[in-house]
């Protein structure tokens, strides 16, 4: 029977040790046994950014260009995270190839990584205003007015929940009212939703904690709302639910400070501006962008970098350290990646500090600045309790995750609703992108 919906949940670290726990997890079961379960061997490096340009194009980083949440400008010699835009994805989008077989066929993306100047048909994603002495909280939208409608149905969406000391629940839970909403009001063919509350106590507290098991039993319930709200609004019989993850966690223990090494063996340079230091990219040999479990390690002169390869060989935490052969054989030799990358320890991560006294950090060091900041910084879900800052202490940090998968306990999960398709068991990353558009189109 054909769907006529079909709605993808990226609930980034869904893995199949989770589904075998029937009492954890019941409304998964029920989707589970009513349907298909694929395991996904996670796309290098597993991050929310790679991984979700994987499954819009098909395609690896050394195609699609997104080499980990960074995006490297070695032309302005900057590093941004986390960019909103599409422009950075090479390749045609799932949706672009949505349209050419149906043009009927509407896309609607909420929350998504890349979701701004999308050609996709509705979008709601981020896009808080900055002035001088606070931000003010908004969203873009396509069409125009669109936040703005759900927002009457809704209430504001509290980007506080989203990412930071206060993220939880509520932002996943936001999300996921507002795409039932537009499912039945715009019937989009495909709808591509970002619930990310599973990513914040396995971070904070690891993957294995009490914390981390009750984010588990709160996607769940949110899992068992969705269906009980799309048989109300009688839509789940059209709808095709597939649960889709991004990465396995790791318990870790210890932070990599890759660039405050780097520096003191005289590659980096910094400016010192009201007792403050502030990296120095046009002057600096090597810089590392620290993303969970790797750093891509960008160095200016080609003859440094077989003594920067030598010295983090022996930096402890990192296991390996990858050249030109290694990116080919990960397929991440795109010209944006790093002339080297440097893959962390199980049980260690990357932190992007690059100065050697905390009294020296940046002001924007100790506040949630996702953009500001040349590296991924998760000790913005902690707040120290006497200042309101964050805390510069790396160490509170218990689960990261990033490495390129090397066995089972790497595999995510991916569920499909329904069991009138023949479905395979097992999937690479970049096949995710034809298995929903099969979806789509059957």
């Amino acid at each position: 029977m054909k769907k006529q919906h079909v709605l993808v949940l990226d609930i980034v670290s869904l893995c199949p040790e989770h589904l075998q726990d029937a009492e954890l997890l019941p409304n998964i079961r029920q989707l589970l046994d009513e349907g298909h379960h694929i395991k996904v061997n996670p796309v290098f490096p597993a991050v929310t950014g790679t991984v979700q340009a994987t499954y819009i194009t098909g395609k690896p980083p050394a195609e699609h260009g997104i080499i980990c949440n960074g995006h490297p400008d070695r032309d302005y010699k900057e590093i941004t995270m986390w960019n909103q835009t599409m422009v950075p994805v090479q390749g045609e989008k799932i949706w672009e190839t949505l349209k050419k077989a149906d043009p009927e066929a509407k896309t609607a993306i909420f929350f998504w990584q890349f979701s701004k100047l999308s050609s996709a048909d509705y979008v709601v994603t981020p896009a808080p205003i900055h002035l001088e002495s606070r931000m003010i909280q908004w969203y873009a939208s396509k069409p125009n007015g669109l936040y703005s409608q759900l927002r009457e149905q809704l209430g504001d969406f509290d980007l506080r929940t989203f990412w930071g000391p206060l993220a939880s629940l509520k932002s996943s839970d936001w999300i996921l009212k507002a795409a039932i909403d537009v499912l039945e009001n715009y019937r989009p063919r495909l709808s591509l939703v970002y619930l990310p509350n599973l990513d914040y106590n396995a971070q904070r507290f690891g993957p294995d904690s009490v914390q981390a098991k009750q984010s588990l039993k709160e996607i769940d319930g949110l899992i068992g709302y969705l269906v009980e709200e799309l048989k109300r609004r009688r839509l789940y019989e059209d709808t095709r639910i597939v649960l889709l993850s991004e990465y396995a966690f790791k318990p870790v223990r210890s932070p990599i400070y890759i660039n405050r090494f780097l520096r003191k063996l005289g590659f980096q340079a910094v400016d010192r501006v009201e007792e403050m230091e502030f990296i120095n990219m046009e002057n600096s040999r090597a810089f590392a962008l620290a993303d969970h479990q790797l750093a891509h390690v960008y160095i200016t002169n080609s003859d440094d970098i077989p003594e920067v390869k030598r010295a983090l060989q022996e930096l402890p935490g990192i296991a390996e350290v990858w050249g030109e052969d290694e990116k080919k054989q990960h397929r991440i030799d795109h010209e944006r990646s790093g002339e080297l990358i440097a893959i962390a320890e199980p049980d260690s991560w990357f932190v992007y500090y690059w100065w050697l006294e905390d009294e020296r950090a940046p002001e924007f060091a100790h506040t949630v600045d996702i953009h500001r900041k040349p590296g991924y910084d998760p000790v913005e879900l902690f707040v120290d309790p006497k200042t309101y800052r964050i805390p510069l202490q790396p160490e509170l940090i218990r689960g990261s995750h990033g490495l390129p998968a090397r066995g089972e306990n790497d595999r995510i999960s991916m569920i499909v609703s329904g069991r009138d398709m023949e479905l395979p068991q097992e999937l690479d990353a970049t096949e995710i992108h034809d298995l929903l558009l099969r979806l789509c189109l059957s």
